[in-house]
């Protein structure tokens, strides 16, 4: 690394982003990780990291991981949020995890107060629990709300110039910092214009979600319906319900109004 490089690996981005925020909240719940079968963090006394930007990240106190499983590595990463990281790799049962654990060891005084704590990349590690519960894709923000409610608002889809759905019983879901989504029966969707993908994804608040694409007018509109099989239990009521990305149909009306469309990373196919 050149010095001037070094230089500025040295400044914090605070001064030119004054509004960027990295919150270190408390979690009450134990949050354990696993690699190999061991239990390489059991903690009742996690930080979630809430930055601007990022999904919420579980910080672990170092008495509370199990260093002796991790050897120190030479990569290093910058934020200039945070400063520079310092990684581990773990060996368990016969399994390697490189990189896996990183730390902020001398952070800008901004984030002073993840000095001493130690995160983990999700996707390196075997599972993730919050006390008993097994959580999957990032950790959850206690901050984000879904609420599943019933609502007899006709509603209607409008794709390739056809209406391909129409409900008197569609279920609105409304989900802190996400436009609202209309899951709608089976009944109600022109099910034959749509064909099952391959394509999966996963949601720590709502489960799994298995995809359709929509044949219409010798169009195919890739993956824009989803549903979900077997949601989790705070989510049970959309259940089986059909469900079309506002941002890539048409047209959704409610009460005979057009939704307005926001742009969002899903508003490419």
């Amino acid at each position: 690394m050149t010095e001037s490089a070094a230089a500025g690996k040295r400044q914090s981005g605070f001064a030119k982003h004054p509004d960027y925020r990295v919150d270190f909240v408390p979690s009450p719940k134990r949050v354990r990780v696993f690699l190999g079968g061991e239990a390489i963090a059991d903690s009742t006394g996690a930080m979630l990291m809430r930055e601007t930007g990022h999904v919420p990240v579980y910080y672990f106190p170092r008495d509370d991981v199990r260093l002796d499983l991790a050897s120190a590595t030479d990569n290093e990463t910058f934020c200039p949020f945070k400063g520079e990281a310092s990684y581990w790799t773990l060996a368990v049962g016969g399994k390697r995890a490189e990189n896996a654990v990183w730390s902020y060891q001398d952070p800008f005084p901004e984030a002073g107060h993840i000095k001493d704590y130690l995160a983990f990349y999700w996707d390196r590690v075997d599972a993730w629990f919050e006390e008993d519960e097994e959580i999957f894709v990032h950790a959850r923000d206690p901050y984000v709300r879904i609420d599943v409610l019933t609502s007899a608002r006709p509603v209607e889809v409008v794709l390739g110039g056809e209406t391909v759905a129409r409900s008197l019983r569609a279920m609105f879901v409304f989900e802190t910092g996400m436009p609202t989504r209309y899951y709608l029966p089976a009944d109600d969707v022109r099910m034959d214009l749509l064909v099952p993908s391959d394509k999966r994804t996963s949601c720590p608040y709502k489960g799994t979600a298995a995809y359709w694409s929509a044949r219409l007018g010798g169009e195919t509109f890739e993956d824009v319906v989803w549903s979900y099989p077997d949601p989790l239990a705070e989510v049970a009521g959309i259940k089986g319900l059909i469900c079309f990305f506002n941002e890539r149909v048409d047209a959704i009306t409610v009460d005979g109004s057009e939704v307005p469309k926001v742009r969002t990373k899903w508003s490419e196919g």
